[in-house]
């Protein structure tokens, strides 16, 4: 998919595939709120009202109160693209949320989710 049409994506359309996801493999919506809040630096009132303004994916990174200084640390694949390895950042801080909410889905502890 092309970078642009990420970026505008809603995260509003986003964010209820991101929860389904979760609660597939058992696990809750609020996780997925604190995985979220612990990356971007939103607290949950700031959540629910990106998503209420029903802003898109560039909007809700770029206005990220704090990307949390340990981000740099998630490692590994997804969607066949090595993190790491990703230079833009707007693209690699979406990439990270997806990693982290694939990492709560697979059962990982909370603790060694949010490095």
């Amino acid at each position: 998919m092309e970078k642009e049409k990420v970026f505008a994506m809603k995260l509003a359309k986003i964010y209820p595939l991101l929860v389904q996801k979760a609660e597939r493999k058992g696990r809750t919506k609020a996780e997925v709120n604190q995985v979220i809040c612990w990356l971007t630096g939103y607290d949950e009132d700031g959540l629910v009202r990106q998503l209420q303004e029903d802003v898109d994916y560039r909007t809700f990174f770029v206005q990220a109160p704090c990307i949390h200084p340990h981000a740099g640390q998630i490692r590994g694949s997804i969607c066949g693209i090595r993190i790491e390895t990703i230079e833009d950042p707007l693209m690699r801080q979406i990439r990270c949320l997806d990693k982290l909410v694939d990492e709560l889905a697979k059962g990982k502890a909370m603790e060694k989710i949010l490095r």
